[in-house]
């Protein structure tokens, strides 16, 4: 053995590798491998990297070379698919590989000391083999309809890369067709011998037990493993080693779990493929599903993108067949149809502490028929702000240009964007006036109207605020799930993804502030929200002949907006053509692609000047850089920011632009801090 020189890269904001020398020791140290996790020298730290190439010379002065301090012989290393889907998002998103490789892992991966490592590997050894798929028939699972069935063929079927959009009516049974794919796909593989793996992603964390249950369930012999920012370190490194060995047969998980370490990974599913918490947004600012489109390429495997109201952008690619479009039209229960949508004008029907007569009404009904309902309010807190009708004073944030919120419970004002908390003032901090009232209504504010309204109902509140504690969130909508509530109240969390059986009716209270937002796709994400929201009632089916047992009655004082029109229709092929329609005229996504240079400071004037001094460092022919602005929320806790939108009709000539001026922008000295956002969801 000789000596060798590794190339490492690191968790640090430089955008390069490092070079360190590596000296076998006389024990007969096995050779390092690319791939290998390594600890070196870092500054006066020490810390883990990863192996990306070994040499025989550098282009550093050796006396300047470190040497490496120990390599991670007793873990396996990560294949060279998955550094170059590391590369890749770092490529393309701009950002050193070292910050796409290294925060992905479990922390305890990373650390200086191996204990838990150990700890993990061996009990990991402990542990019962890799199981055999299910047989056939042990197993019950429900009947697939036609679509359902023509749906699995298509995808278990695929040979080689295939993107699929999944596009299905709220309660069509797409859990059904993504079990029956992943079964089909793993014993197909059984069957040749070659061991196999399923990756499965939701949005959020409180829709992975439900699907846990279900796959568990369906996999008794298999390993499941679950990955996602809220396990305990230990949980989570012992489930990252079990998908980077192969035990794990499907892994479920957020969306740094389209990062795991996967070698036999042969089916992608990404559920609500829609939704907006597949983007990260910080550090590294990728798209969880644009990554598992490009790796499900990469591997030449299927992937799966489920939705009731896909994206625009993936509705796009399944109109010009870039992706397969498999439609499921009716709901999967027996005699289960879509509910009726009712609109509620404000206009004639006032509105007391958020609830109409009628919906107060239909309340009523269900309560004595012994039937759930769900009010959802997307506003959390008891109200958005406070007053004093004396002199005008609002309750603003000062580290913010924000409202501070008043949450009542705790008789706290709370900004939801710098999470400053102070009490409720006595009196009007500029005039003394006691009266200061609420404006507008929160999730707490109707809470108390409905407790007064119905004493004897069982109401549930489902917020940011009333799920805090861990396990909080499961325990409410097991509760729900048990029937042991009568009235739901929530903000997003329970909109989408859950199986109510017992709920039959959906209030919703006030979705008319997204119409006028600036954001180009409030009108796309309030219409998937209204869909996804009210796809949660009627779930169960009802007898032969009956009418449906689902009703929706959504508040609004706009009941003839185009898009309300087309939700009480269930038309959501009407509606995405339309907004397609509206972004060519306009040179929108998809039609265009885009970048967000961002930058904070302490005053609005340097970031502004930081971005106009970024606007001309470079220029490309086909490349729109946009005048700085300041950003919609312009302060966040006491840091003004504004921001750069570059545009291009290609994308590979925007990525060509972009490296040369990320390089560029490292170069110009400013103490601002700037970020890069390729492809941003919000502007």
């Amino acid at each position: 053995m000789t000596r060798r020189i590794l190339t490492l890269a690191l968790d640090t904001p430089l955008d390069t590798v490092f070079d360190y020398r590596w000296v076998p020791d006389t024990g007969g140290q096995p050779e390092p491998q690319i791939g290998q996790f390594a600890l070196v020298p870092f500054g006066r730290r020490e810390v883990v990297g990863l192996i990306v190439d070994i040499k025989q010379n550098s282009d550093v002065d050796d006396a300047k070379l470190r040497e490496v301090i120990a390599l991670r012989g007793q873990l396996e290393s990560v294949s060279q698919d998955w550094i170059d889907l590391c590369r890749f998002a770092a490529e393309y998103y701009q950002r050193p590989l070292g910050e796409v490789a290294l925060p992905c892992l479990p922390k305890q991966l990373r650390a200086s000391k191996t204990v838990a490592l150990d700890r993990a590997l061996k009990k990991l050894a402990q542990a019962t083999g890799i199981a055999p798929v299910n047989d056939p028939e042990a197993v019950q699972r429900p009947a697939l309809n036609a679509e359902q069935r023509s749906a699995v063929e298509a995808i278990a079927g695929a040979n080689g890369f295939q993107a699929h959009l999944l596009f299905g009516v709220t309660g069509s049974g797409k859990t059904e067709v993504y079990l029956h794919a992943a079964e089909q796909v793993l014993q197909r593989e059984a069957a040749q011998g070659a061991a196999a793996q399923v990756l499965i992603l939701v949005p959020e964390i409180n829709l992975t037990p439900q699907l846990e249950a279900s796959v568990r369930a369906r996999f008794p012999q298999l390993m499941v493993t679950i990955l996602h920012s809220q396990l305990a370190e230990g949980e989570r490194l012992r489930n990252w080693i079990a998908a980077h060995q192969g035990r794990a047969g499907i892994v479920l998980g957020t969306r740094l779990s389209v990062l795991a370490s996967m070698p036999a990974l042969r089916l992608i599913i990404v559920d609500e493929e829609h939704d907006p918490s597949y983007k990260q947004q910080e550090g590294l600012r990728y798209s969880a599903r644009d990554l598992a489109v490009w790796r499900a390429h990469q591997q030449r495997i299927p992937v799966v993108l489920g939705s009731a109201t896909p994206s625009i952008e993936s509705w796009q690619h399944a109109q010009t067949g870039r992706y397969s479009l498999l439609s499921l039209t009716k709901r999967a229960a027996v005699n289960a149809r879509l509910p009726q949508v009712g609109l509620i004008d404000l206009e004639r029907h006032k509105a007391a502490d958020g609830l109409s007569p009628p919906l107060v009404a239909a309340l009523r009904e269900r309560l004595e028929r012994g039937e759930q309902s769900l009010l959802f309010l997307n506003r959390r807190g008891y109200a958005p702000v406070i007053q004093c009708d004396a002199c005008g004073w609002i309750s603003n944030c000062h580290r913010c240009t924000a409202f501070m919120v008043l949450h009542k419970p705790e008789r706290r004002l709370r900004c939801h964007h710098c999470s400053l908390e102070v009490r409720v003032p006595v009196s009007c901090p500029t005039c003394g006036n006691v009266d200061l009232q609420p404006l507008g209504r929160g999730t707490q504010r109707v809470e108390e109207h409905l407790q007064t309204l119905f004493p004897d109902a069982r109401v549930l509140r489902i917020d940011a605020d009333s799920t805090r504690r861990k396990g909080s969130a499961q325990a409410a909508f097991d509760a729900v799930h048990r029937g042991d509530v009568d009235i739901l109240l929530g903000t997003q969390m329970v909109a989408k993804g859950h199986d109510f059986q017992h709920l039959t009716l959906v209030g919703v209270i006030n979705p008319d502030t997204a119409l006028f937002s600036q954001d180009y796709r409030a009108g796309e994400r309030l219409f998937a929200q209204l869909m996804q929201v009210a796809g949660r009632a009627g779930r169960a089916g009802a007898a032969e002949g009956a009418a449906p047992v689902g009703q929706v009655l959504l508040q609004t004082r706009y009941p003839q907006h185009p898009l309300y029109r087309a939700l009480l229709a269930h038309d959501y092929v009407g509606f995405a053509e339309s907004t397609l329609t509206e972004r060519r005229g306009a040179g929108l996504p998809p039609f265009v692609f885009q970048a967000l240079l961002r930058a904070e400071a302490k005053t609005l004037q340097v970031a502004l000047d930081f971005l106009q001094q970024a606007r001309s460092l470079l220029a490309i022919e086909g490349i729109v850089l946009n005048d700085p602005v300041p950003m919609t929320i312009t302060r966040v806790a006491g840091v003004e920011r504004a921001q750069l939108l570059v545009e291009s009709a290609s994308r590979p000539q925007l990525q060509a632009f972009l490296k040369p001026w990320m390089q560029a922008l490292r170069q110009l000295k400013s103490r601002l801090r700037w970020s890069l956002e390729v492809d941003p969801v919000d502007i």
